[in-house]
């Protein structure tokens, strides 16, 4: 910076004001230090910025499943908020991993980074409020705290699994199949219990959902799940699905294809986050539509606020899911949104 201002001619103040608060510079000062750094080829210093002020203008989104594009459309939303305010978004996968989470979770707070958003394995680890209470913010994204130590922003996942098989009720199914990963995962459990609800309200049994659990959520998955729910015996098989999350879907219905079984005659099939790929399917599937991008934009909304604002007061921000109604359940001649 002095090498700078010594070229421009100009005072080291004058430097740092164009670099951290442009608008008080005029606008042929600002224009012949910008000129000046290009030609010296000035970067400037993020990391002796950093060692001065105690921490780094850097955000980090730890998502849940880096494979699932949810999570990606959700980091999309995030991103708009973060370019907004001239911050960097850095994306950590945990894949599913509470190891892999905490590992990337002390490497960000290693960094002093400004602030985390995150999709957690277990909303309930408490390695979540020993960072925030060692002063760095961070926002649970896609899951409720038990707490109120963090902001966070979710989806209504029970009332989507109730959403979601209440439709299929209504079709006329009575033996459903739930299609999910490991119930240790908050969502795969929670979205199980809304299908369970439906169950009830409808004035049926437990016993008439079918678990076919998956190490996984992708699309793999799904097609090894497709055929084990073909050797089902014939009396007893599902005559419908409802599937964790739209990979799990898409893969049940490639299964579905190479058994030749009928989508929706042989077996109706709901998805859930009705990602691109859900309505470009070779049957368009049903599936419960998150808000993801505005997800994402509310979340770093909510970190900016606990990062500038010293009077800001954690808030839990809850959406409510809606079904959309497509080719792989819908018999009739026109699919709709409910």
């Amino acid at each position: 910076m002095k090498d700078v201002a010594a070229a421009a001619g100009v005072s080291v103040g004058t430097v740092s004001n164009v670099l951290n608060r442009p608008d008080l510079v005029s606008h042929a000062t600002r224009a012949k230090v910008e000129a000046t750094m290009a030609e010296l080829r000035f970067v400037r210093n993020e990391t002796a910025r950093h060692l001065r002020v105690g921490h780094s203008r850097v955000w980090a989104y730890v998502m849940l499943d880096g494979r699932n594009p949810f999570f990606t459309d959700v980091a999309a939303g995030m991103e708009d908020t973060a370019d907004q305010a001239d911050l960097p978004l850095f994306l950590c996968n945990s894949a599913t991993l509470a190891a892999r989470e905490a590992a990337y979770l002390r490497r960000l707070e290693q960094q002093q980074v400004q602030g985390i958003l995150i999709t957690p394995v277990d909303p309930g680890s408490p390695l979540l409020d020993e960072i925030a209470r060692r002063g760095t913010p961070l926002v649970i994204v896609d899951r409720t705290p038990k707490t109120d130590r963090h902001c966070s922003v979710a989806v209504d996942d029970v009332v989507g699994g109730e959403i979601a098989v209440r439709h299929l009720l209504d079709q006329g199914h009575r033996r459903i199949a739930f299609v999910g990963g490991e119930l240790d995962i908050g969502q795969v459990r929670e979205r199980r219990e809304g299908a369970l609800r439906a169950l009830r309200a409808a004035g049926l049994g437990p016993d008439r959902l079918v678990d076919l659990t998956t190490s996984q959520m992708a699309v793999a998955d799904g097609g090894n799940a497709g055929r084990r729910l073909a050797g089902l015996p014939a009396a007893t098989r599902p005559s419908a699905a409802f599937c964790a999350n739209d990979l799990l879907a898409l893969g049940l219905l490639q299964a579905c294809a190479s058994l030749g079984l009928r989508v929706p005659d042989d077996l109706a099939i709901v998805g859930y986050d009705d990602i691109e790929f859900a309505a470009a399917a070779t049957v368009p599937l049903t599936s419960v539509r998150q808000p993801r991008r505005q997800l994402g934009r509310t979340a770093a909304e909510l970190l900016l606020q606990e990062t500038t604002d010293p009077a800001h007061e954690h808030r839990q921000v809850t959406f409510t899911p809606e079904l959309v109604v497509r080719a792989s359940t819908y018999r009739g001649s026109s699919p709709r949104e409910q």
